[in-house]
């Protein structure tokens, strides 16, 4: 799932061209973020990082990240036609009507908004699925949230995350995964701040059944997420990767199968005993005499020490296979 999130700056364009993008580099769903400045902030929200030039406060910034209802109905028949489920995290009550209106497959509840209840309780009421985001939540905030949930019988996947921007490895959590798994026995993921495709890889190993991960169509573009995003170039390295990875999984190999079908193999890799020299009948062959080389259809050189000490019953040019034949004591 490629989240746009503020990306597109504003721009009504630069949201296409990011559906364009997602699409093309395969990923299965799009999230955008719906903002309403009125309804979700005050002028006294401070900025994370004071990144705008152009914005004097963080309310202005959510202005100028607003779009109308028609142009959501627009981006949303956009994703659809490309074949991307579409989705957006509410930020208010007032974004999740909007929402119902324009038409989502799922809810994404982002980190900040574990703790919204009336959000939260909205959501439930419409029935849709809820991935819900842990970045900022210890986990006795987020049982509670799960339990809430849950007990509304919503369809709900859990995504390990960390809050930081873009996260360090050390900071990102795989161990988490399992344990969430186990804790909850619900869908489990990862929302991915890394601005790398490798976190997304590795948690692809451990069997997530979602992947969000920020993207931007270039690492020059400006914006707060710039920094934690993956560009769409490497998205579709991503997608791919998983695509591999999950493939893997679901074929474990039986070792003793392999190794019956890659037999045939075995003597172009392999190696056997040769003459090392111009050896004579009855030679008692010594470690000099002999060499290990390709291809590997004569005695296996496990079989050395059985052979050194033997004599050979036959002339061996150098370079020629050793076979049981010419060895003394096969009759």
């Amino acid at each position: 799932m490629g989240e746009i999130a503020q990306a597109h700056d504003g721009s009504l364009g630069l949201a296409h061209a990011h559906i364009d993008a997602v699409a093309d580099a395969g990923a299965d769903a799009i999230k955008f973020q719906t903002h309403i400045a009125a309804a979700e902030s005050t002028p006294a929200e401070p900025f994370r990082v004071r990144f705008s030039q152009q914005d004097r406060s963080r309310y202005e910034y959510w202005q100028r990240m607003e779009f109308s209802e028609s142009q959501w109905q627009g981006l949303a028949e956009h994703a659809r036609d490309r074949g991307l489920l579409f989705l957006s995290s509410p930020f208010s009550n007032e974004a999740v009507e909007l929402l119902t209106r324009v038409g989502i497959a799922a809810w994404k509840v982002a980190s900040g908004e574990i703790t919204n209840v009336p959000l939260l309780e909205r959501i439930a009421e419409t029935g849709l699925p809820v991935i819900l985001s842990t970045g900022m939540s210890d986990l006795t905030e987020i049982d509670q949230t799960v339990d809430r949930l849950l007990k509304r019988d919503v369809e709900l996947a859990v995504l390990q995350c960390t809050s930081a921007y873009p996260c360090p490895p050390e900071k990102l959590g795989l161990n988490m995964i399992p344990e969430l798994r186990e804790r909850y026995g619900c869908t489990i993921g990862l929302s991915d701040h890394s601005g790398t495709i490798y976190s997304g890889l590795a948690a692809a190993t451990l069997g997530i059944e979602v992947l969000e991960i920020h993207v931007a169509l270039s690492r020059e573009m400006f914006g707060p997420d710039v920094p934690s995003s993956v560009t769409s170039t490497e998205l579709r390295q991503l997608v791919e990767g998983v695509r591999f990875i999950e493939r893997a999984r679901e074929h474990p190999v039986d070792k003793d199968a392999i190794a019956e079908e890659t037999a045939p193999l075995r003597a172009l890799f392999t190696k056997s005993l040769f003459a090392r020299e111009d050896l004579a009948a009855g030679t008692m062959l010594r470690e000099e005499h002999l060499a290990i080389k390709k291809p590997g259809i004569g005695i296996s050189p496990e079989r050395l020490p059985q052979v050194l000490g033997r004599r050979l019953r036959c002339d061996l040019r150098a370079d020629e296979l050793l076979k049981d034949a010419d060895l003394e004591g096969n009759d």
